[in-house]
């Protein structure tokens, strides 16, 4: 009989109870959930939209599978052979010395679900706004009305509140229901949207831009640096999303397999998004908007896309922000998984209370974001492009270079044999190609990210 749909509680490396995956289907949904969202369809949009569309694509697609899958490996076994969360598998992992990244990667999910839950409360506004009435004809002061005043906070706080519903709810009960739900129904409403947009005249040239490669865009730096932070951020690496959720697996799950799997259904979602996006701005002609606001290609462009179709770009619009919310709330329980699990484990506290007690203190740091977008925007270039390559640079440090009985655990234990000749070339692509990688990237984003906060004060 299978384990994993008769086990609830499994125990950890202290013998304490721990809760396990109802099912191999429900730990990939929950995992693919935490992969997809915002990042897929809000960021990879306006990410493919400045850095030269097909060339930004083709290096994420590339950077996913030979640099995001050998890390999500890594993170993946780290969480399945210490079965704790963050803080504690990088102490029984790499001793006291590497407990710091454990910290890293719970300030990383914590800072990014207190901005993600404003943009998340963005999105909530206008999937409810399609419903009430059509979308407005002049999107960009409407989206200065979404953004500004009091009502930003309070979606962001009504999302936040939904989130910790579902975390304080446990693994089986709460996040793997949800997710079994939602992502299927995600995934038809894309594919739905991705084949209505074929039928829109004019969507040719938003083809041609998105899967038209310009070579001088292939040469950019820029380019690696932007689609590198753009797979961690996707494929919710370097934050202990994944090596938290592989904490609560059993010890016969294929790790190379499930990861391959994971990253596949992620780059598919940001793919049929960007099938949806580019023709639509493009058939009406508002490419310029998308390229000059990160924010334009959603909450701008779109619905005043949305608003020029009338009666059909309503639903359609409605259907798209539905899915938007869809993804954005399946990464946010992701994200305060990694730290409520980080405060379970380090603190011993119950899963409800903890469960509140940072959500609370989650929402209220997200105030900031929601009273000021510059904030956001900061808040985003540190935690995404600075906390994330920082640490997926030290897992593969740690994992790639840590002791052979350890790296062996990690990234054999519970694959096919079939596989095990195509692990050896992960585990040197970790070592030897990722780091220098990452640390191209950080010398790229980290003046960015400094200069995004200095910014503010200025």
């Amino acid at each position: 009989m299978n384990q994993h749909t008769t086990a609830n509680i499994d125990t950890d490396t202290a013998g304490a109870p721990r809760e396990v995956w109802g099912s191999r289907l429900g730990f990939l949904l929950a995992a693919v959930g935490s992969a997809v969202g915002l990042g897929n369809m809000w960021r990879f949009s306006y990410a493919t939209a400045e850095h030269g569309g097909a060339a930004f694509v083709l290096f994420y697609v590339f950077l996913t599978f030979m640099v995001g899958v050998p890390v999500m490996i890594a993170e993946f076994g780290l969480g399945r052979a210490t079965r704790l969360s963050p803080i504690g598998a990088l102490r029984k992992a790499g001793g006291s010395a590497w407990v710091p990244l454990g910290y890293l990667f719970v300030a990383a999910g914590f800072l990014i679900l207190a901005y993600y839950a404003v943009i998340a409360g963005w999105v909530t506004r206008y999937a409810f706004d399609a419903v009430m009435s059509p979308f407005p004809p002049d999107a960009g002061v409407y989206f200065g009305e979404v953004t500004s005043g009091i009502t930003p906070v309070l979606y962001h706080l009504g999302f936040m509140a939904l989130t910790i519903l579902i975390v304080a709810g446990g693994v089986k009960k709460g996040i793997e229901r949800v997710s079994t739900v939602m992502m299927p129904v995600l995934g038809i409403i894309l594919v739905g949207l991705a084949v209505w947009a074929t039928t829109l005249t004019g969507a040719g040239e938003g083809y041609s831009f998105y899967l038209t490669p310009s070579f001088e865009e292939l040469l950019s730096l820029d380019t690696v640096a932007a689609a590198t932070s753009q797979a961690f951020f996707s494929l919710s690496l370097g934050m202990g999303a994944m090596l938290t959720f592989a904490s609560y697996l059993l010890r016969d799950t294929d790790l190379p397999r499930e990861s391959t799997i994971i990253a596949l259904s992620d780059f598919s979602v940001a793919f049929i998004a960007g099938l949806v996006v580019f023709p639509v701005v493009f058939a009406l002609g508002l490419q310029n908007a998308v390229s000059e606001s990160t924010v334009g290609a959603l909450f701008i462009s779109l619905p005043g896309a949305f608003q020029a179709m009338g009666a059909t770009g309503r639903a359609v619009g409605l259907l798209f922000f539905g899915a938007l919310f869809i993804g954005a709330i399946t990464s946010a329980i992701a994200l305060l998984e990694v730290v409520v699990s980080s405060v379970i484990d380090e603190w011993k506290m119950d899963r409800r209370k903890a469960s509140i007690a940072m959500g609370i203190i989650i929402a209220l740091l997200g105030i900031l974001p929601a009273s000021d977008i510059n904030i956001l925007g900061a808040m985003d270039a540190v935690a995404s492009e600075v906390f994330l390559p920082l640490g997926g640079l030290f897992l593969a440090l740690l994992v790639g270079w840590g002791p052979p009985s350890r790296r062996l655990e990690i990234f054999i234990e519970g694959s096919s044999p079939a596989i095990r000749p195509l692990m050896n070339g992960w585990l040197w692509t970790l070592r030897i190609a990722v780091p220098p990688l990452l640390v191209i990237v950080l010398s790229r984003t980290i003046p960015a990210g400094i200069g995004a906060i200095r910014a503010i004060g200025g």
